[in-house]
Parts: C-alpha cells; sequence; structure tokens
C-alpha cells in the first residue's frame, strides 16, 4: 500500500531563490564548517553534507505552488505554480507522458497558474487533461495563460485533450480510489484548500489562507479539512507580528497551523508558501520561532491536555512524504 505527496513547488506569491551574493556568502559558510569540523580532503565533502538537512545545503526551493498526490491507482495535482514545470518533466522521462491527468486549482493568483503553460504534457496529441476549480471562471482563467502576448502557443492549437469541471463546494469528488472535497479558505480572493483521501489517508490542501476562522464554530462547514488528518499542509508565509500589518493579505503564521494542528489532533504539519523574499536563513529564523511556539505550548499545557506528539518540518522543494510512515 502507498500513498505518497511530493512538493514541486513551496514558494508563495513569485518564483525567487537566493542572489548570486546569497549563495556565495551560502557556500562560504558551508566550506568554514567543513573546516570547523575537522575534515579536510575532498571525499569527505559527501559525508559532511550528509549530516546536514538537504534545505539547509540547498536552500528551500525556488518554485511556486505545485503538489503530487499519488495513491496505489491514481495522481491528482493541486496548482499550477512554476513546480509544475518540473513535474511534467519528471513524468514524461518516465513514459508517463499521456495522463490522465487531473488538476485541482485553489484559485487563480499567477504564482498558483504560472507553470501550466510549461506543463509538457498539453502538447502531445491524445493526452487527457483535466482541471477542477469550485470557480466557475476555471476555464477562462487557464485558457488565458495560453494567450499571446502572455504565452506563444494558443490554447486552440494544444494537441492534448483538455476538459474543465466545476467542483460543488464541500462535495467529494472521487477519481479512482482518491476522494477529494473542496473546503474554503480565508482569502482575499475566493480560494478552496482540497481534502484528500486514499486508502484511508488523509492529506490537507490549506495554503492560502489567512485562517482569520480559527475556532471550530467560526469554521462550521469548513472544520472537516482539518479534522482527522494524517498531514496537513499550512500557510506559514509570515511571522505573527508580521501578520499585523500583513491583515487581509491572505497568509497565516505557523504558530496558527501548530494550535489548530494541537486541538484537532493533526499527525504531522508541513509549513509553506514561503515568501519570496524569505532568505534561508530567515526561513530558519521562522522554523527556530515555531519550535519555541511547540516547546512553550507543550510545557505550559494543563494537566489534562491531550497535546499528541505532533510533527512538523518546513516544506521544501522536492520533499516527498508516505503518508503510511507517519
Amino acid at each position: 500500500m502507498s500513498v505518497n505527496v511530493k512538493f514541486w513547488g513551496v514558494r508563495g506569491s513569485l518564483p525567487a531563490s537566493p542572489s548570486p551574493e546569497q549563495w556565495f556568502h551560502h557556500i562560504e559558510r558551508l566550506m568554514a564548517g567543513f573546516f570547523r569540523a575537522g575534515f579536510d580532503k575532498p571525499e569527505q565533502i559527501k559525508d559532511y553534507l550528509s549530516a546536514m538537512s538537504l534545505p539547509a545545503v540547498g536552500s528551500f526551493g525556488a518554485s511556486t505552488t505545485c503538489v503530487e498526490f499519488k495513491s496505489e491507482k491514481s495522481r491528482i495535482i493541486i496548482d499550477g505554480g512554476s513546480g509544475i514545470r518540473a513535474l511534467g518533466d519528471h513524468v514524461v522521462s518516465r513514459g508517463e507522458g499521456r495522463g490522465p491527468f487531473h488538476i485541482f486549482l485553489t484559485h487563480f493568483h499567477w504564482d498558483h497558474l504560472i507553470g501550466l503553460p510549461f506543463f509538457s504534457p498539453h502538447f502531445f496529441p491524445g493526452t487527457e487533461i483535466h482541471y477542477y476549480a469550485v470557480q466557475p471562471e476555471l476555464e477562462e482563467m487557464v485558457r488565458a495563460n495560453f494567450r499571446k502576448p502572455n504565452f506563444p502557443v494558443p490554447f486552440e492549437t494544444l494537441r492534448s485533450h483538455i476538459h474543465f469541471h466545476q467542483l460543488e463546494p464541500r462535495k467529494p469528488l472521487v477519481i479512482d480510489d482518491i476522494e477529494i472535497t473542496p473546503y474554503k479558505l480565508d482569502h482575499p480572493d475566493p480560494c478552496w484548500g482540497f481534502r484528500v483521501v486514499s486508502g484511508g489517508k488523509v492529506y490537507s490542501h490549506c495554503v492560502d489562507t489567512e485562517c482569520t476562522r480559527q475556532t471550530r464554530e467560526d469554521l462550521g462547514p469548513d472544520l472537516p479539512l482539518y479534522q482527522g488528518v494524517d498531514l496537513l499542509y499550512f500557510d506559514a508565509q509570515y511571522t505573527l507580528p508580521e501578520l499585523a500589518d500583513k491583515a487581509s493579505w491572505g497568509h497565516s503564521a505557523a504558530q496558527i497551523g501548530i494550535d489548530i494542528a494541537f486541538r484537532e489532533s493533526v499527525k504531522y504539519i508541513l509549513f509553506a508558501h514561503h515568501d519570496p523574499g524569505a532568505s534561508t536563513q530567515h526561513v530558519y529564523h521562522l522554523i527556530d520561532q515555531t519550535r519555541d511556539y511547540y516547546q512553550m505550548r507543550i510545557k505550559n499545557r494543563k494537566d489534562d491536555a491531550d497535546l499528541h506528539n505532533l510533527k512538523w518540518k518546513f516544506a521544501y522543494e522536492g520533499l516527498e512524504v508516505d503518508l503510511w510512515k507517519l
């Protein structure tokens, strides 16, 4: 049995990578650490780097939101940020470029659509591609990405077979052995998260939400998005102080996700939608803040509080999670 989630893009708002100057200083720190650790031979480099986390060596990634959910029988894709280009190249290299592909869009901000014209299966004759969204403008928004002068290849000339499906809010849709249900997020423009279930395992996609509704009562019909979840993917673009200055921008902080995850007994929460201006060091600063908050919640819990052993991490590009191993 296998249910895997892979994150092809975790950056928010705009694709962004460290500048050449930032990479220079980053590599300088890595090299200094190599010698401080007592290494001095080229063949020791791999051992030194392997002892670190991947983001500590290669940063958190440059691409915007794209998530692949694979079950035993099928695959769905959530959002078409710039990360979907690498996903398309990957499936083609594995001989899987004919699909069918099922692409679910949370909303139509450009960082979630920018990669769609570069998803190579669009250009293969006979490939079946299905788009899904709650918003009725779905087809118009996808077609606009292929419209000149934005892109040189018009939508009408694509050789794949493309279908559009409007989802009903909070109504499950079944694709093979995957059930996916949209729930409303707290965002300036209509945005819908997805609860994805397969083989009894649950993934919830909750980026591009400010999470202004936090109590069970306020969440109301959207509460199931956070309940009984194995892996929760949560928006943590800002620190708590930044939220005060950026109210109504539609993004949240890790501490809010921690509170909800504790209350709803989430097993594992991943924080993402990293700000385009956030350096690797800044994201590690957010990690330190989140660790302090997590430890404070554990330390100050009441005797009767059931704060389970919640796992958490800040997501990076290329991260894979097997839901059966959580």
